[in-house]
């Protein structure tokens, strides 16, 4: 039997991989695991109430696009957070992010322009599903460099021309999973101006928005209000996960211009997966309310200050700006992981996993990335042991 050939260069996915590496070696201390982004902080206390009085809601269909009082919901926090004044023919509500990540590019990325193959952007490293929704959508999957030298976000404007002009999509993640760079007013200003020259798409990839260190970071809905861009140009992602410490929800939604919208919602008619009624009823309860949401910022911030004190003076250490993980400098990745599992007993993930070779290089090779969603203690163990072996 055969498979397709578009998939037949993906890497095993970054987790499967890590287990390869670590999983022969037996660890050398209690296991303190700071791999996966999964959040660990509490969840919300009245989303058991709501599901159980919403329990009967299983027993229909959901509606496709979003109930209307879920779609006001949104809309509410989008103006209270951002600023940004939607309706709700502007608004999808998704299976969490990566489902309307990959979906949203086979609804809006061209089989060809100019009659050419088209180029799909992103930064390298990378959330993953960026590089599978432009294979499948047939297109050149770019990968831009997102390193130091640019402040961790990709320098799209510095491609060449000819590339810029076969762009249909570009994905821009901020807070950047994994290194938490966030973009600033200025720089969504300018990638807009970019992609209005090009003519092509920005899918604002913002589901770590509201886990900050000392700002709120910029919204990409409210700088294209601001400067007038087309509605068309821009789509922006967001979710429950991180926000509201719901990952198992998978809720969330895609937000931008009327006609990009009615595509996505007509794709999906076709062949996607509404969310049910009771998911549907938590979601609006969780963006109407902002109480939970500072509490658990609250408790990033002071593991942030803590990473701070822990890792005081060590040369090229950066806490980050948004989101919740490090992204601390190693030699190499694989090998300071692998030494620090067989040492300590804590896990965390390779740089290298979350990137890929562009011009004979790996951005993330010489990079470890570390989740803090444990507890702080337990968090804090992590890092001191990390610290002591691997930088003592």
């Amino acid at each position: 039997m055969a498979f397709p050939e578009r998939f037949s260069n993906l890497p095993d996915y970054a987790f499967p991989r890590l287990r390869k590496l670590l999983d022969a070696h037996a660890p050398g201390g209690e296991t303190i695991s700071m791999t996966i982004g999964e959040p660990r902080h509490p969840m919300p206390d009245f989303v058991a109430p709501i599901l159980a009085a919403n329990i009967d809601g299983f027993a229909v269909y959901p509606a496709n696009d979003g109930t209307p009082e879920l779609l006001d919901a949104i809309a509410g926090w989008i103006k209270r957070r951002f600023g940004a004044e939607l309706g709700s023919d502007q608004l999808m509500v998704l299976n969490g992010t990566r489902e309307g990540l990959y979906n949203a590019c086979i609804a809006l990325s061209p089989e060809s322009k100019n009659g050419k193959k088209p180029v799909v952007l992103m930064p390298n490293p990378f959330y993953q599903v960026y590089a599978v929704a432009a294979l499948t959508v047939g297109a050149e999957p770019c990968y831009v460099p997102a390193t130091a030298a640019t402040g961790f976000l990709p320098d799209y404007a510095a491609l060449p021309a000819d590339v810029l002009d076969r762009v249909t999509v570009a994905y821009i993640c901020s807070p950047a999973n994994p290194q938490g760079a966030v973009a600033s007013r200025a720089y969504w200003t300018q990638l807009l101006a970019l992609a209005e020259k090009h003519d092509f798409v920005i899918f604002a990839d913002e589901c770590y928005s509201e886990i900050w260190r000392s700002a709120p970071p910029v919204g990409v809905l409210d700088v294209a209000q601001a400067v007038g861009a087309n509605p068309e140009r821009v789509f922006s992602f967001h979710s429950l996960s991180k926000r509201s410490n719901l990952p198992g929800l998978r809720s969330g939604f895609v937000a931008g211009g009327r006609k990009g919208i009615a595509e996505m919602r007509k794709l999906r008619s076709f062949a996607g997966a509404p969310l049910p009624l009771p998911v549907q009823k938590v979601s609006e309860a969780c963006w109407r309310d902002d109480a939970h949401v500072a509490a658990s910022l609250a408790l990033y911030q002071d593991k942030f200050a803590a990473a701070d004190a822990i890792f005081s003076g060590l040369q090229g250490f950066e806490c980050p700006e948004g989101g919740f993980f490090l992204w601390l400098p190693v030699t190499d990745g694989e090998e300071a992981a692998l030494k620090l599992w067989r040492e300590t007993g804590v896990r965390v993930l390779p740089g290298a996993y979350l990137s890929r070779d562009a011009n004979g290089e790996n951005p993330g090779k010489a990079y470890l990335r570390v989740a803090l969603v444990a507890p702080k203690e337990e968090m804090q163990r992590g890092l001191i042991q990390l610290r002591d072996c691997l930088y003592g």
